[in-house]
């Protein structure tokens, strides 16, 4: 046997010894190795310590993403709780822009090893783009991962308060919903939309109690210092509607709240909606209109299909003062600017035609609020976030409400409006506590009735409900309504339903353009005739 300094030189470890050719292909084959494993071209060509050192972390964090992906596909929600907690997020920061680091420093070491002087001067130049390529396609991809979850982390820090996080109350979540409107022309918040989102924290399935803003006389929890102020409600007549409450609270009864509430209308708020409806809420969401829309174009968009004829403001139709234009009937994706008038308007119609579109828009956000959704448009949905949100809940909950959103989103919403059409128009005037109290418990009770028993809950419940409709101004259409007319995609009409389809005069289709020309006339009840179902909306 000869010795081995006359064996056959290694031609990974010495490229000298090799044709230019081979030179390329060695070249190229160090460079994709360290792509796909960072480490194993410093063990079969370089410093083998080095090389043993990363290719430990490359199975390390390979092991790590199989891991993460097999739970992901056993119990994702455990996944999506963890990415939304900040301290989850801080580490993650870390731990890709170490990565990035440590697979740059790979690249640099490969290159010395490959030796670009002895390559010829076509394929160096080749070498060196590949290199710099798969640098920025790894490297550079960590630290803009990285940079992503910062940007996230830094948001949530933001928007979302510090301290542990909250456990149901009776097996259900209760979170207020505000639309707050503090445009330069209004003095102070004001709640236009007000919303209690109940969720059942195990099903997802949710319930979205809906109060009109001239809701009078709305009575306080018992704790609440408002009570003090209010013992027997909120009740001094037309001054004292639902919407004024938030405002009331911050000019005249704010000494009454103890110093560790941040923001004392939104509490008074929540406890007026508490002592309403009987639902313990823990928390509130206050979305300001000016950044809903924005907070909407970050979604890519919102799709519903809308059952009517709803006006909104645009540009002065050419040759009048006239700026009425019109959403179509039929299925929409809106952008935000359209989805905010959607929301808002009820030219022609009331109040209680647009809680039911909100209702309607409300589930179709946060059926496209997936986590798909939230990494393809991150980037502006926690830019949106930031201007769009004020709460008062913990970071900390992130995690458990997270893994709930997707329960949550491929459930219909159970709904219910405290005025029409579920109950009487005057009711918001004239309400009924314990009958508010006592429909919220049957919607909650039907949704957790086991399947088997769910038709005998159903007509046990319509029998009741039929007992508490004798009213001469309860809604005819409620009477009529399906069994699961609770269901935001099946709510009673608040129109006549019988009534037969609108036609222009010579038979065709209704248009924008007639509308338009009907209000140019000044023929303002055909419009709202017309515009009367634009209550009607599904979520797709």
């Amino acid at each position: 046997m000869g010795s081995a300094s006359h064996r056959a030189p290694n031609p990974l470890r010495n490229p000298e010894s090799i044709s230019s050719p081979q030179r390329s292909k060695r070249a190229l084959i160090l460079v994709i190795l360290t792509i796909f494993f960072p480490g194993s071209a410093q063990l079969i060509a370089g410093n083998r310590k080095l090389g043993r050192i990363a290719v430990s972390v490359t199975m390390l964090c390979w092991l790590a993403v199989i891991g993460l992906a097999a739970l992901y596909f056993i119990n994702r929600s455990v996944i999506l709780g963890w990415v939304a907690h900040p301290n989850f997020q801080m580490v993650l920061v870390i731990v890709l822009g170490t990565l990035a680091v440590l697979w740059l420093i790979m690249f640099i070491n490969t290159l010395v090893i490959i030796k670009p002087k002895i390559l010829a001067p076509g394929m160096r130049v080749i070498v060196t783009v590949f290199t710099l390529a798969a640098v920025v396609a790894t490297s550079g991809l960590f630290i803009y991962g990285a940079s992503l979850v910062n940007t996230g982390r830094q948001t949530i820090e933001k928007v979302f308060e510090a301290g542990p996080a909250f456990e149901p109350v009776n097996g259900r979540y209760n979170i207020a919903v505000f639309g707050a409107d503090s445009g330069d022309n209004r003095e102070g918040v004001r709640t236009d939309s007000v919303a209690l989102l109940s969720v059942d924290a195990k099903t997802g399935k949710t319930l979205l109690i809906s109060m009109p803003r001239n809701f009078q006389g709305a009575r306080f929890a018992d704790d609440s210092p408002m009570k003090k102020a209010w013992p027997d409600g909120y009740n001094c007549g037309n001054e004292c509607l639902f919407n004024a409450i938030y405002r009331d609270a911050e000019d005249n009864h704010a000494d009454l709240f103890p110093d560790s509430v941040k923001n004392v209308g939104a509490q008074a708020a929540m406890d007026a909606l508490e002592g309403t409806t009987g639902l313990a809420v823990q928390g509130y969401v206050m979305v300001d209109m000016a950044g809903f829309s924005q907070f909407v174009d970050a979604l890519g968009g919102v799709t519903i299909d809308s059952g009517g004829w709803v006006p909104y403001n645009g540009k002065k139709w050419e040759g009048t003062n006239l700026r009425t234009h019109w959403f179509a009937p039929g299925v929409q994706t809106f952008n935000g600017k359209q989805a905010l008038w959607f929301a808002r308007s009820r030219d022609f119609t009331d109040d209680y035609h647009r809680i039911k579109r909100q209702q309607c828009l409300q589930q179709a956000i946060i059926k496209q609020f997936t986590p798909q959704t939230i990494l393809t448009n991150f980037t502006s949905i926690m830019s949106a976030g930031e201007q769009l949100v004020e709460t008062n809940i913990p970071a900390s909950q992130l995690g458990s409400f997270v893994s709930l959103a997707e329960k949550v989103s491929s459930t219909p919403f159970a709904r219910l409006t405290l005025g029409a059409p579920d109950f009487p128009r005057s009711f918001s005037t004239y309400p009924k506590f314990d009958q508010i109290q006592e429909r919220i418990q049957s919607i909650i009770d039907k949704q957790n009735a086991p399947k088997k028993e769910k038709k005998k809950t159903e007509e046990s419940a319509k029998t009741e409900e039929s007992k508490k409709t004798t009213e001469a101004s309860q809604a005819p259409e409620q009477s009529e309504a399906p069994e699961d007319a609770t269901d935001v995609n099946n709510a009673p009409k608040l129109s006549n339903g019988e009534q037969e389809e609108f036609t222009q005069p010579d038979g065709s289709p209704i248009t924008e353009e007639y509308l338009v020309q009907l209000e140019l006339m000044g023929y303002t009840t055909r419009i709202a005739q017309i515009a009367a179902n634009n209550d009607e909306c599904s979520v797709p």
